[in-house]
């Protein structure tokens, strides 16, 4: 269901309330929707399976003993001098 705004406002328990048993429920502003009120399921059924950034950093790919001997070995020396 679409909610003009002040409407929204006016009622927001109402929306509350129809976003937990009719589903989300879109808020307009000048006509356009501008914003969904979601019950905290399904928000938190949007959210699952969803991996978080750590879980992206860490699914990178696996360090083999090839790619730990080649960082081991790199020039360590300094790419510009360093002023102290």
């Amino acid at each position: 269901m679409n909610w003009p705004l002040q409407d929204a406002k006016n009622q927001f328990s109402k929306v509350v309330q129809k976003a937990r048993s009719e589903g989300p429920q879109t808020v307009t502003l000048r006509g356009e929707p501008a914003a969904v009120v979601l019950s905290a399921e399904d928000y938190d059924a949007l959210l699952a399976g969803k991996p978080s950034l750590a879980d992206d950093l860490l699914s990178g790919p696996a360090w083999d003993d090839e790619m730990a001997e080649a960082v081991s070995k790199r020039d360590k020396t300094p790419s510009r001098d360093v002023l102290f």
